[in-house]
């Protein structure tokens, strides 16, 4: 919980900013302050007066106000906190910090400030991959200055890519991981994320739709909260995640290798879809569609069970393991049936169902199964699901720790 913590939030001029209501609204619920600059071209998107109804709090938009000068000062509004946040950050306000300008409030403010930054990005992609932005970007986080975001996903002008401004949620998140030592803190955490490819030939592969959103976004959340995470993707077109090791592979094979050579670690998150089979009879140089000539017959063998394996590592077996139930028809006795199977503590069961648009979308409707029920949780953005999960696991792990420090003959068994 954020109580009593005092933020300064810099809203600057996108489309983005609406996100950032939803920002305060959350912060303040948590018993934070919240006091917010809003730059001009942030007017054109949120109005100082909705602002100021969810912050409480008097809003700032003009250096030379002699009222505010007098009352506060801009060097005071700028110290007189905890954390500054910006979100959005637009590449116009990033190249102003990394450039030192202080032409107005905000860039004055952030100038002056002695506390710690955290910058929310939210810009078109080709603005994002521009190398003078990504220049700044380097420039500020050589400087201290801490990033969440920006997402893939669509923007503002009807086109997608990297840019679009992180959830709320998540914002959240590294706002609570940055003000405090973090809850997962001495926490080592291994998550699996993305699909896995099973190659037929040198160009052809077997493989699934799985993003890996979800994935990241729990490693994300996990890191945010303190914990040293490891995040081991097949191939995905998301960026890593700041401040964890990435672990890059493609087959189910060189992904339980991956992830046997972290161990050991405390909490394991199996969100990757690896496939079931590989190919035994792969190739090593492209076959040949040949005229007249019938299809290949591609030989299935098992691929090795990535979550099965981490729940059997006697000794070795982190404290808590949890797995991904992905379903298309009778999801919970599906996935109840897994947790059983793979003698796994928790299983995330989701529909992913061509209707639900789950795979590669940004929200998520999920059952979280225990071996004590059943618990549904609301359809949320992947974020906001990671999130949650990632106070769960708090839950669970600071319990047992708590239990096995105080009566150690009482610490679960698996």
């Amino acid at each position: 919980m954020l109580h009593g913590r005092r933020i300064l939030l810099v809203l600057s001029g996108g489309i983005a900013a609406y996100k950032s209501l939803e920002l305060i609204r959350r912060l303040k619920e948590r018993g934070a302050q919240v006091r917010c600059i809003l730059t001009a071209n942030a007017q054109n998107f949120v109005t100082p007066l909705s602002v100021q109804t969810l912050s409480g709090e008097k809003v700032f938009t003009d250096t030379f106000s002699l009222t505010d000068e007098h009352e506060i000062g801009h060097i005071t509004l700028a110290r007189d906190c905890d954390l500054v946040v910006v979100a959005p950050a637009t590449a116009n306000l990033i190249a102003k910090m990394a450039t030192g300008l202080a032409d107005d409030l905000a860039s004055t403010a952030l100038l002056v400030t002695d506390r710690p930054i955290l910058v929310a990005p939210a810009m078109n992609f080709r603005m994002w991959e521009h190398p003078a932005t990504q220049a700044n970007l380097a420039t500020l986080k050589g400087r201290g200055v801490t990033t969440v975001g920006p997402n893939t996903g669509m923007l503002a002008e009807g086109e997608t890519g990297m840019g679009r401004m992180a959830e709320p949620a998540e914002i959240l998140a590294a706002v609570e991981g940055l003000l405090a030592a973090g809850p997962l803190k001495g926490i080592k955490a291994l998550v699996t994320s993305g699909p896995t490819y099973e190659p037929i030939d040198p160009v052809r592969f077997i493989g699934n739709r799985s993003s890996g959103k979800q994935g990241h976004a729990i490693a994300a959340a996990l890191a945010r909260l303190g914990a040293d995470v490891t995040l081991v993707t097949g191939p995905v077109e998301l960026a890593d995640p700041p401040g964890i090791i990435t672990v890059r592979v493609e087959t189910a094979r060189e992904m339980l290798g991956a992830c046997l050579g972290r161990l050991p670690v405390d909490v394991a998150v199996c969100a990757a879809a690896v496939a079931d089979w590989t190919v035994s009879n792969a190739t090593k140089e492209k076959r040949k569609k040949e005229p007249g000539a019938p299809p290949p017959v591609i030989e299935l063998a098992p691929n090795p069970d990535v979550l099965a394996t981490l729940s059997e590592r006697g000794q070795a077996r982190p404290r808590l393991v949890v797995g991904f139930a992905a379903e298309t028809e009778k999801v919970l006795e599906h996935a109840s049936a897994k947790l059983a199977r793979k003698n796994c503590d928790w299983i995330i069961a989701n529909d992913v169902s061509p209707a639900t648009g789950t795979f590669g979308g940004d929200f998520n409707t999920i059952h979280l199964i225990t071996r004590a029920g059943t618990e549904p949780w609301p359809r949320a953005s992947k974020a906001d699901v990671a999130e949650r999960l990632a106070w769960r696991i708090v839950d669970a792990l600071k319990g047992e720790h708590e239990r096995h420090r105080l009566h150690p003959a009482a610490a679960p068994r698996r």
